[in-house]
């Protein structure tokens, strides 16, 4: 049985990725829109490496939670350490979701837009990565 909460984990994670691959691509004027922060664009428009770096680190790791959630709906292969890789996911999205109040003030670029919707963004990835794991336990018990 196909378990759709991973699915929709898995298809939040692509395109969050695909958007992070589109700041690289699109530049400046992309980190400005998903609220990234002015500093962030100027490296951009710079030509500084850092911006690229870390936001290149963030798509590949959305992708690979992407693959994870796929694995765990049964539509791709297993992967290596899948259930506690699906367990971490869940939490570090959950956490991020949860903690921006924490983090914002070592952001001060990134505007509040960006740390309400990226955070509401978060929350609902690791809740479906989290029921995507309460559903596989409960169809593996019965």
């Amino acid at each position: 049985m196909i378990n759709k909460c991973f699915i929709f984990a898995s298809v939040c994670c692509f395109f969050a990725a695909l958007l992070h691959v589109g700041c690289i691509i699109f530049g400046p004027d992309w980190y400005l829109f998903l609220g990234a922060g002015q500093q962030m664009a100027s490296m951009a428009e710079a030509g500084l490496i850092e911006p690229t770096i870390i936001t290149s680190m963030i798509a590949i790791i959305l992708t690979m939670w992407g693959f994870y959630g796929l694995s765990g709906a049964g539509v791709i292969v297993q992967l290596p350490f899948q259930n506690p890789a699906l367990g971490l996911i869940a939490c570090v999205l959950i956490f991020r979701g949860l903690s921006f109040p924490l983090l914002m003030p070592k952001f001060p670029e990134n505007s509040l837009t960006f740390w309400v919707v990226s955070s509401a963004i978060c929350l609902v990835m690791g809740i479906s990565f989290a029921l995507g794991i309460w559903l596989k336990v409960k169809n593996t018990r019965t």
